[in-house]
């Protein structure tokens, strides 16, 4: 079942991206020879005008054929490709990204609206050997407010707690059996890795949440804002990583994860949900957005890449260094999707099951 529904995922992706440069190239009157969701063989396909439309056996992707896209094909018709002011063609290659952007922040508003779970400040467990036990803090207490703030959900006490300076003690105000207790605690400082691999000593007192959850909707309007502020933080974090990456500061087998990693997660979030669900497609959206407009040769960034170069110089830049820069590019991608396979292989215990289907017992 869940197999089905990753293809699914995958197919939708993919095709948003793709329609994305399709549509602008019909609006712009450039002929599209091919719409392809997969690679490779093709299995089914339907022609539609000048159009054919294709599934094909490796739907790992998906591609548009514009008509005049290259050199040797062009023959100085309006309605090809390269025959097009810079402008239409940024405008073409553009749309595709944009759509897959467009995609995660329809998601999350949609998720916004229909409702989606967080967790409340029950406390499920008490860690021994932190200082909530000691100061009496009991599994079941509803924690009302972190240093004299009100609380409402658990990433609210997290968030509380963390910004309280070293050596302070935390004042957390709970409910237990329907009074008011008041608890103040030295939180005990802990060194660990954030999401950019700095190490960074957070301030713990040994609470974690329970599994109580309540639902939260937003009205349309509210949830716009609450839309754009997701999609705005997942572009600043994802760019900050990548900085660190191409720096030397964030190792990548920490940082990136490849299809079977993609299709780990996916399934956790369909287990846990529809919003959780949702919210993942919406990220592996954005993340196929952002991925896109890197200026890597063969992506679409490279080729937005070259098209800016072609205005400020006036001209194109040569077939030859093109053609260079593309088979960098994509040797550029089949290594990195080597190391992801790799990581992805070594962190869901992939080689340890081969060994153990393989080696007998």
């Amino acid at each position: 079942m869940f197999f089905f529904i990753f293809a699914i995922v995958l197919s939708v992706l993919i095709v948003v991206h793709e329609w994305g440069h399709f549509y602008m190239a019909k609006r712009l009157g450039i002929r599209v020879e091919r719409f392809s969701v997969g690679f490779g063989p093709k299995i089914l396909s339907l022609r539609k005008g000048e159009t054919e439309y294709r599934l094909s056996l490796v739907p790992l992707g998906g591609y548009v054929k514009l008509g005049g896209e290259t050199h040797k094909d062009t023959r100085g018709e309006k309605w090809e490709y390269l025959s097009r002011p810079v402008g239409e063609r940024f405008a073409v290659v553009f749309a595709g990204p944009l759509l897959n952007y467009l995609l995660a922040f329809v998601l999350f508003w949609g998720v916004f609206v229909t409702g989606y779970p967080r967790l409340t400040t029950r406390v499920g467990k008490v860690m021994d050997d932190f200082p909530a036990k000691a100061a009496g803090i009991l599994e079941g207490d509803r924690i009302l407010s972190v240093n004299d703030q009100e609380v409402e959900h658990w990433d609210d006490v997290t968030r509380l707690i963390r910004e309280t300076p070293e050596g302070m003690p935390v004042h957390l105000s709970a409910e237990r059996e329907g009074r008011e207790r008041t608890f103040h605690v030295v939180a005990k400082p802990v060194e660990e890795k954030n999401l950019f691999g700095e190490k960074k000593r957070f301030p713990l007192v040994g609470i974690a949440p329970s599994e109580e959850v309540r639902f939260i909707r937003h009205p349309v309007h509210e949830a716009l804002w609450k839309a754009a502020e997701q999609l705005g933080s997942i572009t600043l974090l994802t760019f900050k990583a990548l900085g660190r990456i191409v720096t030397g500061h964030l190792p990548l087998r920490e940082s990136l994860t490849g299809p079977i990693g993609i299709f780990m997660i996916t399934e956790q979030a369909f287990h846990l949900g529809l919003a959780y669900l949702l919210q993942m497609v919406a990220l592996l959206s954005a993340s196929l957005a952002i991925f896109n407009v890197l200026p890597i040769p063969v992506l679409d960034g490279g080729h937005l890449f070259f098209l800016v170069l072609e205005r400020l110089k006036g001209k194109p830049v040569s077939e030859r260094a093109q053609e260079v820069s593309q088979q960098l590019g994509m040797a550029f991608l089949i290594g990195l999707m080597i190391v992801v396979f790799y990581n992805d292989f070594a962190r869901f215990g992939v080689f340890e099951k081969l060994s153990s289907w393989f080696g007998g017992s």
